[in-house]
């Protein structure tokens, strides 16, 4: 082989060398763009739940508190019942009462 076609298969391997090179190049890039994109939606849904804690511990309380008040207002409603009842002179409970005829 003479040297100026040892010089053009060297040149020809080199630019296949430079070929492979960029196109690894290219490829981590696109690897790394993905792995950002992935640590991005990582930390999104991260925040997402987060926050989504942080609601259903408000409705929770919520909720509590809610039953709390039913509770309340339950026991109020039986008092001013049986508080009527002992008004108009009836047992509670009495079958003969006008509700029940009703």
């Amino acid at each position: 082989m003479s040297v100026p076609q040892a010089i053009e298969a060297a040149l020809k391997r080199l630019a296949t060398a430079l070929d492979h090179l960029d196109a690894a190049t290219e490829r981590a890039a696109m690897a790394g763009s993905a792995r950002a994109d992935a640590e991005e939606e990582f930390a999104l849904l991260r925040d997402d739940r987060s926050r989504l804690a942080m609601d259903l511990d408000g409705a929770l309380a919520r909720v509590g508190k809610l039953e709390r008040a039913s509770d309340e207002a339950t026991k109020r409603i039986d008092r001013a019942s049986e508080a009527i009842h002992t008004a108009l002179g009836e047992a509670p409970d009495d079958p003969d009462s006008p509700e029940e005829d009703a």
